[in-house]
């Protein structure tokens, strides 16, 4: 029996396989195939925790700008409330200063006019004085005087004497 070129081959493989278990190559090969599962499996965690740690980090980001906005907002809601306050307080005030300056403008006119009738009441006074003494300068001569003197006499006498 006669050995091919194809059998020695053979044989040399079997040979270089039985020598791979033997050195526990396919054991080496697998528990690097392990190994690198194992730190594939540890990164995909690694990535997992971190993305949910990002989303958790996201989702707070969310809430803190959806609660910045809503600040925001009330804070822009009171301030047009305060702004309405104001603009009614204002209008308030100038309608009472308004009033107050029409009331005194009433007054001066009031104060005006009395003053006004006051000066024609004097004057229609001394226009009567006036008319009063030159009639009674008209009409008073001697005899009218002496009756007058003679009256106030009679009179002091009887009140006095």
């Amino acid at each position: 029996m006669e050995i091919t070129a194809t059998e020695i081959a053979f044989l040399a493989l079997l040979m270089f396989i039985g020598l791979l278990v033997y050195l526990k190559v396919p054991q080496q090969i697998a528990g690097a195939l392990d190994q690198k599962s194992q730190a594939i499996a540890h990164e995909l965690h690694e990535a997992r925790r971190l993305r949910e740690e990002a989303e958790k980090l996201h989702a707070e980001y969310e809430a803190k700008r959806a609660a910045a906005e809503s600040e925001a907002k009330a804070i822009v809601a009171a301030a047009k409330e305060q702004a309405a306050t104001v603009a009614e307080e204002t209008r308030q005030s100038m309608m009472a200063a308004m009033a107050r300056r029409e009331e005194q403008a009433e007054d001066r006119i009031a104060s005006a006019g009395a003053k006004a009738a006051d000066e024609v009441r004097a004057a229609a006074a001394e226009a009567a004085i006036a008319a009063a003494e030159r009639m009674i300068r008209e009409r008073m001569n001697d005899d009218a005087q002496a009756a007058l003197v003679r009256d106030g006499v009679g009179e002091m006498a009887r009140k006095f004497g």
